[in-house]
């Protein structure tokens, strides 16, 4: 078991009154477990809480006023460690359940119907299962070169593959989209982990449907995947955004810390449930 203190700080200039919907919260999953949290806003206002049952995505709204917004989450999570098989075999399309199957579908940002014929090409004659994913992460970090800078909110996996740069959130997508051009499940997962080189930030990798279970990988080989707190999955960067904002806005500051090992709780009284400085409707 392994555990993590995370702390993610917002700022934000409201230039008009908003709406905001945030995903920062560690999610509801099975391979970890929210000891403490605490959720603080300012100015004091009313959110509104709610999880998606089948994902355990976890989300709050609220509404803000012209002026300064600072949203401020702070939790300890205990990480289970999860055994992967060395050898897993790819599910068969009959074989995939209904709550998986959108995961082979085209999305937004990764057109894996554009991009069949170019994954047939690399990947179709390896043989199938845990290891053609491995070549798969293999072959993107040794072909994406990691710059921020170069990509936007915009970029899809057919502009990374052309482009040959990107940051996590384009590896990820890259991921995805070759293996559902193979049709191989694969989803966005996005979560707080401890990088040894700063900055902090938001980190994204893929993960792929086999043999019945989800399994993470990361192209950008930047951080240990077994260490990553988990917030979210979906099928793209659309479903899991941190915060999706209706209004004039300008993010002024943002700074996120992961402390690993074994952090000492808190309080021994502290429970997993939520408190927050916000009205709660």
């Amino acid at each position: 078991m392994h555990t993590s203190l995370v702390d993610c700080q917002l700022e934000y200039e409201v230039n008009s009154p908003s709406h905001f919907l945030f995903n920062i919260e560690a999610a509801f999953h099975a391979g970890q477990e929210v000891q403490e949290e605490r959720l603080t806003i300012t100015p004091s206002t009313k959110v509104r809480n709610f999880h998606d049952e089948r994902s355990g995505n976890r989300f709050f709204r609220l509404d803000a006023p012209k002026g300064v917004l600072t949203v401020n989450y702070h939790a300890r999570v205990q990480l289970n460690a999860v055994h992967v098989p060395l050898h897993l075999d790819e599910t068969p399309v009959t074989a995939v359940p209904d709550e998986v199957l959108h995961y082979l579908m085209p999305s937004r940002y990764c057109e894996s119907d554009s991009l069949s014929r170019v994954a047939q090409q690399l990947f179709g004659k390896l043989p199938p299962g845990l290891q053609r994913v491995k070549a798969i992460e293999d072959w993107i970090y040794e072909s994406i070169e990691y710059a921020p800078g170069f990509t936007k909110s915009t970029t899809t996996a057919q502009d990374v593959f052309v482009q040959r740069v990107g940051v996590c959130r384009d590896f990820a997508h890259l991921g995805i989209t070759l293996c559902r051009a193979l049709n191989i499940p694969a989803r966005l997962v996005v979560g707080y982990v401890h990088f040894e080189e700063p900055p902090q930030d938001f980190h994204a990798l893929f993960e792929a449907w086999l043999e019945g279970r989800w399994v993470l990988f990361d192209g950008t080989r930047s951080a240990p995947i077994d260490r990553l707190v988990r917030i979210g999955s979906g099928r793209d960067a659309k479903d899991v955004a941190f915060a999706t904002i209706f209004g004039n806005i300008s993010l002024r500051r943002m700074a996120i810390t992961v402390d690993e090992g074994d952090v000492p709780a808190e309080s021994p009284a502290t429970d997993a449930a939520p408190t927050t400085q916000a009205t709660e409707v």
